[in-house]
């Protein structure tokens, strides 16, 4: 079932977190912070919603890293439900898309809970800050790729936030799949 987050929180602060890569290399927030503002992605591998953009996603996140903007996704799904989600087809999906950023595993689901993820995709985009500008979707793709001129919501809004601080008071949500809690 789709689910969709709530509206932005404007001026919400990010929270901290150290998150190993399928590697087992520890990141944290602060040393992938970017200058001008941090996007945080929660996604994982199976998401339809997730495969229907995720070359969108690579190409607006080496964009937007270029522009002084840090970014970094998150997987918090149960892998014992979901074992596609698991750190090794993580690694395999990165290298495979060439990820020009960290995919890191939330295996005790506490990030995803500090940060109210609710489904895949999720994206906080934050300013220098770290305080919440944008939570909304990357374009109008749904289970299937949007239209390939599709307006580029989310990097139009994280380029405003590198630029002014501030992010685009209307905001549409994101649509994916719940986070796949453990019980």
């Amino acid at each position: 079932m789709a689910v969709s987050p709530p509206v932005c929180d404007f001026g919400a602060r990010a929270s901290d977190f150290s998150l190993p890569n399928p590697d087992g290399r520890i990141f944290s927030l602060h040393e992938l912070a970017g200058a001008r503002g941090t996007l945080v992605m929660f996604i994982c591998n199976h998401c339809p919603y997730v495969q229907a953009i995720i070359d969108r996603v690579q190409r607006d996140a080496g964009e937007l890293q270029a522009y002084g903007i840090g970014v970094v996704a998150i997987s918090a799904n149960d892998i014992v439900s979901y074992p596609q989600d698991a750190p090794e087809h993580m690694k395999t999906l990165a290298q495979r898309l060439g990820f020009t950023f960290p995919y890191l595993y939330d295996e005790t689901q506490a990030v995803a809970r500090a940060y109210g993820a609710e489904c895949t995709p999720d994206f906080f985009g934050y300013n220098a800050d770290l305080e919440l500008q944008y939570r909304g979707r990357l374009d109008s793709s749904g289970r299937s790729a949007g239209a390939p001129d599709a307006r580029r919501e989310l990097f139009e809004a994280m380029i405003q936030i590198a630029e002014t601080g501030q992010g685009p008071r209307e905001q549409v949500p994101s649509m994916g799949c719940s986070i796949k809690w453990k019980c």
